[in-house]
């Protein structure tokens, strides 16, 4: 990437230069400027952009969440839960993921967090260490890479193609564990592709894992919104026991509630106990009043989500068209979530042709290279706007992209 467009990207972030790096961890070097964030704050300077960039639902959070929310601020619910999470909410979710899955669990087996990015971030703490090696699909959210290596790790990246739909081929993870493998992180629906792994590819690696004493970490936070008639293969329903496990997940998409920070980890006893101790040091409890928001979704039935999954697929639907129908972009038919990650043709640099398309039409899509290693020729579309919004973007890219010699 050019210097004048990292220029415009970076400005108004303070990136450590070589001069002041001794003032901070080496940890901190390990962490990259996040490219979504990146590219959201470059089009905030600007004035009539589209977002297909925005990974959050579009959907107001249900009334009866709010108002339990509300009503326990007026309860006086301000102070500290127990750690590991609010009791109520630990029991609405253990009763929910053993009714959902048929697999047996205990309160004991989960630990409420500020959102499942604190899940995963305890999750990969305190499993990264230098000499273990972390295999992990690419694209993916980027969010895991980092953190591996901030804690001295290695990470092994499994590529996957638009033209096989980014799905993951179990027999490719499988050849990639080697005698440092340490652990394989999964996320289905995934962000930024939008792809549903089947059963036999979770069954597959989970069993396989368990053989040789390797750890599954698997971000599920997208697990509701799955757009076609399929099976939705948690690891928690695949794994014989939760000892080589971690599930992470989250009211954020499914109920509309990114904001309010409610995340949880579920596996064995003896991990959960692990893992509250490093959550009592980083955040110590999760928010209060919003963990009584959770047991009201949790006790609220699913309407909401079916409504946004009805939403999400019809907005599918036309996305997966007006990308067949942009020259330079080969999609696919993504399962879940709401994200599509079309390709470019080889040798494009998709960073130089989506900060382009965000100053000369000012639609702002997400680079490819914000997510992995393989896909510098991609970028991340968002279809959490509304369809008319995804109609004028497209207006302006159809004709924008048939202009461009690649």
């Amino acid at each position: 990437m050019s210097d004048e467009i990292n220029e415009k990207l970076n400005k108004g972030l303070k990136i450590p230069s070589e001069d002041d790096a001794f003032e901070w961890s080496p940890a901190l070097r390990a962490l990259p400027v996040p490219g979504i964030r990146r590219m959201v704050n470059l089009a905030a300077t600007m004035k009539d952009v589209i977002h297909l960039s925005i990974g959050q639902p579009d959907f107001k959070c249900p009334a009866h969440i709010i108002e339990a929310h509300v009503e326990a601020l007026r309860a006086g619910e301000t102070g500290y839960t127990m750690d590991a999470g609010l009791p109520e909410l630990l029991s609405e979710l253990q009763k929910y993921y053993q009714n959902r899955t048929g697999r047996e669990l205990t309160e004991d087996n989960i630990l409420v967090t500020t959102g499942a990015t604190e899940a995963m971030y305890l999750a990969i703490s305190v499993s990264a260490a230098p000499g273990r090696q972390f295999l992990i699909p690419d694209p993916c959210f980027p969010l895991y890479a980092p953190l591996v290596r901030m804690h001295g790790g290695e990470v092994k990246p499994i590529p996957t193609r638009a033209e096989r739909g980014h799905q993951l081929d179990p027999q490719e993870v499988i050849d990639a564990i080697g005698p440092r493998t340490f652990a394989i992180i999964l996320n289905s629906p995934s962000n930024p592709t939008g792809t549903v792994y089947p059963p036999e590819t979770i069954e597959a690696i989970v069993r396989e894992a368990a053989y040789q004493g390797i750890k599954v970490i698997s971000d599920e936070v997208y697990d509701h919104l799955i757009l076609d008639d399929l099976e939705y293969a948690s690891v928690l329903g695949h794994t014989s026991d939760l000892d080589h496990v971690m599930i992470a997940s989250s009211f954020s998409k499914s109920y509309a509630m990114p904001g309010l920070r409610i995340g949880w980890v579920i596996s064995s006893q003896g991990t959960i106990k692990m893992l509250r101790r490093y959550h009592m040091f980083t955040t110590t409890v999760a928010n209060t009043p919003a963990q009584w928001a959770g047991v009201a979704a949790l006790r609220g039935g699913n309407e909401c989500i079916d409504e946004m999954v009805t939403e999400y697929r019809r907005r599918r639907d036309r996305v997966v068209k007006l990308v067949s129908e942009t020259p330079h972009l080969t999609g696919y038919w993504p399962q879940g979530g709401f994200f599509i990650f079309p390709s470019l043709p080889a040798h494009t640099n998709g960073s130089n042709l989506a900060l382009r398309m965000l100053e000369e039409i000012g639609v702002c899509v997400v680079p490819g290279e914000a997510f992995g290693e393989s896909c510098i020729n991609s970028f991340r579309i968002s279809y959490s706007t509304s369809l008319d919004k995804i109609e004028q973007a497209f207006e302006r890219m159809i004709p924008w992209m048939a202009k461009q010699d690649m």
